[in-house]
């Protein structure tokens, strides 16, 4: 049984790695290792569920430009052109990963998701971090609205590499982004919009494919860790969107690295 002490810690780790490139499903298998927490179904789906429970900070940070999207809000373009962020970005950028997710998310289930996965992820995603920083050419698109359809399927490509536990959705989107002639703050903020429809899919699949296995006794564990992981996004995301926007991505995979040499040797000595 899953207790309310691991739903607060883990929901934690969530709120506040969901947002930084340093892969937030990284962390909490990391957290749960540290824990000694079951690696159950229960577990599984609630990973997925809190990290829904993060997102619905983004919803709320970014509901004006959302809602311009389906035409319900008048939104000024911040193009010098007048072009503006559509559906047709959004669906473009999550297409190739919710295609591969959706037939290949068992052999992820069953072979990734373990410390040892994590750990290459965490350092390899961090090289990604600095080959994207490294690029010396000016961006080709500063702001969001400027954003073309070419460069949505680009990073809709780079977030496949995300699939891999410890790479970050965010970590390579961003840098796929930056290699794409993006700006890091129009890909960050394309990153984060772009997460809401992908983990609203993959939780409810997840979800479907899982319920079964779950009980009445696990909603405390659920609805806590769900609570929990939000209020902190809503905290993390008002701190962290310009500081990710702004901030070299090498810091990040500096961070990774420390991350990975410290739980490898945690792992050695276990």
């Amino acid at each position: 049984m899953h207790t309310i002490f691991e739903a607060i810690i883990i929901g934690i780790v969530e709120g506040l790695t969901e947002f930084l490139p340093v892969s937030s499903t990284g962390h909490m298998i990391l957290a749960q290792s540290l824990l000694n927490t079951q690696n159950d179904e229960v577990m599984k789906t609630f990973d997925f569920v809190i990290q829904l429970g993060a997102i619905m900070a983004v919803v709320i940070i970014y509901w004006k430009r959302i809602l311009s999207l389906f035409g319900l809000v008048k939104r000024k373009s911040e193009s010098r052109t007048g072009k503006k962020l559509n559906l047709l970005h959004i669906l473009i950028g999550i297409i190739p990963a919710g295609v591969v997710g959706v037939l290949f998310s068992h052999v992820v289930d069953e072979k990734l998701f373990n410390s040892t996965t994590v750990l290459v992820g965490l350092v390899l995603g961090g090289i990604l971090l600095i080959i994207a920083e490294q690029k010396k050419s000016r961006p080709t698109t500063e702001v969001l609205d400027d954003l073309t359809y070419r460069q949505a399927f680009f990073i809709g490509l780079w977030q496949l590499v995300s699939i891999w536990p410890g790479f970050s959705r965010s970590g390579s989107t961003i840098a796929g982004g930056m290699l794409s002639g993006v700006s890091r703050a129009a890909s960050a903020d394309f990153t984060f919009i772009m997460a809401i429809p992908i983990m609203f899919g993959a939780s409810g699949i997840y979800f479907l494919k899982n319920y079964h296995a779950l009980s009445s006794g696990d909603i405390p564990f659920f609805a806590v860790g769900f609570v929990v992981a939000f209020i902190v996004a809503m905290l993390a995301v008002v701190s962290f969107i310009k500081f990710v926007q702004n901030m070299k991505l090498t810091y990040f995979a500096y961070y990774r690295f420390a991350v990975a040499v410290v739980f490898a040797l945690y792992m050695f000595l276990k």
